[in-house]
């Protein structure tokens, strides 16, 4: 009696217990209600196919008990509506406006795979044939599992969802698929183009300028590449040496040119550049870089350090490698599987070497630091296209060293100059279209947030912004609504708005930038952005901030030219050239054994205050460098309990407290009416429970089902808490209790 349809070929025995009885399952009631039940769809949304009556379960091995609804596939992602009444479900406190938590963005989804005849069997796009599974496991890239039955469904919806889901989620598109599109070309502009004052989007000259001065920085801004003239995958403006001029640019399209990253005070600074094209001859390279050399060091009057990361770090194959084998820990179909992978859980961590590639990362960026805050050695990082992990080093280095970049808005700012404008190949490195003939996808920005996330979870205090800020901006990688994480150059996305380019729209189009919160959060949520353990800079007094500032000027080796001119021209060239000659006789000599160097870092800093406004430095050893907890286990319950335990007990502890919590509340309203002077002492007040569990305030959002499997009249006919404090106790006993 529990079947809704013919089932789809052969009919097997359903090995689940449902909440429902069949009495108590009306289904014309059931397919009425649904007919006027509709999804939250925003701007531009579009439900492409949907089934009835679709069991999702919960992660619960022996009575895969679970909740009927509705399954729906839409052009922006693949939702579940629950058949039980909005009195049934609690709203989570931490809710994201744009997604449910039984939501599924379609560029969010990694794997399909389909259960038939109790056999599991991955699902690739293109090979789905008319036949479909009974039940759907759905592995998302944030670490989600979610378990679908398709046999209680028609034969048609299911067949259509199936295929549905397959098709927009795994199969390659065409960039004017994404929902982005559709969005932007519906929604209002105030809706799609609001961006964050305080975040500087490196979109134009002012924006650069700004940046250089703060930094104090002795380079130039250059507009070569306005209107993309020269190179595609360069951003309109960028900041270069003084010396390097727009035929060099021109040359090698931007290849080998020295791209100013942050200036230090001491008047050294990071740059980094791609490598020159291989076709090549040698003697013209080598005359080139020696020429940009020169270029770098005749503005910056300090020797330089070349690194070259694809000798010291992994190639991006070996990245994605990796950590295909790290998310294997995470993504746990039952709780029989996640305690068979607790008895090998540490060596496949090792195993997996994603923890060993970000000490690599964090290492090496000490070593930058080094060379920059002990000897005053400009870095220049090289790497084939300047566009991976050179931005992943070269971000972490300014953390180290700017706390401005601490800050949220300097973070954004970070974000924005080396990724965006960097031009960070977002769409081919998320695989955002699926196109399995492009470019190697690699999780690299994630790799930058973990190694950001080790230096907040070691030194909180430095940080304004919080780990619930962090595993929210890695969960909209794979949100296709913002341009931050869309395209893969800024000429990209300009060409993809205007109305004359193939996968341009008719009007142009404004994309929103991930850094308006408010279209995703409201503003109790965005509070837990910011970390309470924040220490900020102290306000000085002016007059001791002048004084300071002036002795902080005298001590600098050599003025830059942002200071007043001299009136003598070339008073400081014979001096400049002679430095120029002992740094650069030094530069091969100094730096044979940097990892001594590195451990001198150490000590001195080690030996000094800790000052959170001052240089930061990550602590590298094994215990030191940590699994993202909260991102990576939130969605495990098991995982969640401090000391073990069975989430079953857990679940109903909380749910017990719950429940004292509300009844107690009553009994103090009852008790302030009757004006009486009785105190009553509290069970438990403050924040709720579920925020003691370790990957809040996510854990509140993911609800398990773990209630009795009675008939939903029964348990409708109980009522509710305050219902029940209104029915007499026959038990003279209770009375008392109370």
């Amino acid at each position: 009696m529990l079947s809704l349809g013919s089932g789809g070929g052969k009919s097997t025995k359903p090995s689940f217990v449902s909440y429902v009885t069949p009495e108590d399952m009306k289904i014309k009631e059931k397919e009425e209600g649904l007919r006027s039940k509709h999804p939250y769809l925003l701007p531009g949304e579009v439900v492409f196919c949907s089934a009835n009556h679709v069991l999702k379960y919960t992660q619960e091995d022996a009575s895969q008990r679970g909740v009927y609804g509705t399954l729906l596939c839409t052009n922006f992602k693949i939702a579940f509506i629950s058949d039980e009444s909005a009195s049934q479900e609690t709203a989570p406190p931490f809710r994201n406006k744009l997604l449910s938590e039984n939501d599924i963005p379609l560029t969010c989804v990694d794997h399909i795979y389909g259960v038939s005849d109790e056999k599991k069997k991955l699902i690739i796009g293109g090979q789905v044939k008319s036949k479909y599974p009974s039940k759907l496991i759905i592995h998302c890239k944030d670490l989600r599992v979610f378990h679908f039955s398709l046999t209680y469904a028609k034969e048609e919806e299911a067949k259509k969802i199936f295929q549905g889901i397959v098709h927009h989620s795994l199969e390659p598109k065409s960039l004017k698929c994404v929902f982005a599109f559709s969005y932007c070309e519906t929604a209002s502009p105030s809706q799609a183009s609001r961006k964050s004052s305080l975040t500087l989007m490196f979109e134009t000259k002012e924006d650069w300028s700004v940046e250089l001065g703060r930094t104090k920085g002795n380079c130039k801004v250059s507009s070569a590449n306005e209107d993309y003239v020269i190179s595609e995958k360069l951003p309109q403006f960028f900041v270069v040496p003084f010396a390097v001029s727009d035929d060099d640019i021109l040359r090698f399209l931007g290849k080998g040119i020295p791209f100013w990253c942050w200036s230090h005070h001491s008047g050294c600074a990071l740059f980094k550049m791609a490598c020159l094209p291989t076709i090549q001859e040698d003697g013209i390279s080598q005359k080139y870089m020696h020429r940009m050399l020169d270029a770098v060091t005749q503005d910056q009057l300090c020797p330089v350090k070349i690194e070259d990361l694809s000798s010291c770090l992994p190639a991006l194959q070996d990245l994605q490698l990796s950590y295909n084998k790290f998310k294997q820990l995470f993504l746990i179909d039952s709780t029989t599987e996640f305690w068979v992978s607790d008895m090998k859980w540490f060596s496949s961590l090792e195993n997996s070497g994603w923890l060993e590639i970000i000490r690599q990362c964090l290492m090496k960026a000490v070593e930058i630091v080094d060379y920059l805050e002990s000897a005053h050695t400009s870095v220049l990082i090289v790497e084939e296209h300047c566009s991976d992990l050179c931005c992943v080093l070269s971000s972490l280095v300014q953390i180290m060293l700017d706390p401005y970049y601490r800050t949220r808005s300097g973070f954004q700012s970070l974000i924005q100059k080396e990724w965006v404008a960097g031009g960070h190949s977002f769409l081919d490195r998320c695989n955002h279209l699926y196109q399995k003939e492009k470019e190697v996808p690699a999780p690299v920005f994630l790799l930058f947030l973990e190694c950001v996330w080790q230096l907040l979870q070691q030194h909180a205090p430095a940080f304004q912004f919080s780990e619930t800020y962090l595993t929210v901006l890695s969960d909209s990688i794979n949100i296709p609504l913002f341009s931050t994480f869309l395209f893969n150059s800024q000429h990209h996305r300009d060409t993809a708005m205007k109305p004359g380019h193939p996968e341009a729209q008719r009007s142009p189009l404004n994309f929103p930038s991930v850094w308006d919160w408010s279209l995703q959060f409201d503003c109790k949520a965005q509070s837990l952005f910011t970390n309470p353990l924040y220490v900020e800079k102290p306000i000085q007094d002016k007059a001791l901030r002048k004084t300071s500032h002036q002795k902080h000027q005298r001590q600098l080796s050599l003025p830059n030219t942002l200071s007043k001119p001299s009136p003598r021209k070339g008073f400081f060239k014979e001096e400049t050239d002679n430095l120029k000659k002992i740094f650069l006789g030094k530069r091969i000599s100094k730096w044979l054994n940097p990892t001594e160097s590195s451990k001198e870092l150490y000590e001195s800093w080690q030996r000094k205050p800790l000052d959170y406004q001052g240089l930061l430095l990550p602590y590298l050893d094994g215990p030191s460098v940590r699994v993202w907890m909260q991102r990576y286990l939130r969605w495990v319950p098991e995982a969640q309990i401090f000391g073990g335990g069975s989430i079953t007990t857990v679940n109903r502890v909380l749910e017990l407290a719950s429940e004292i919590q509300d009844l107690q509340k009553e009994v103090e309203r009852r008790s302030c009416r009757m004006n009486s002077s009785t105190a009553w002492t509290q069970v438990y007040s403050g924040p709720p429970l579920s925020a003691r569990l370790s990957s809040f305030p996510f854990t509140a959002t993911h609800a398990w089902s773990f209630k009795p499997a009675i008939p939903s009249s029964i348990r409708q006919s109980l009522g509710s808490v305050s219902s029940l404090a209104d029915k007499e106790d026959d038990d003279c006993q209770g009375s008392g209790v109370l």
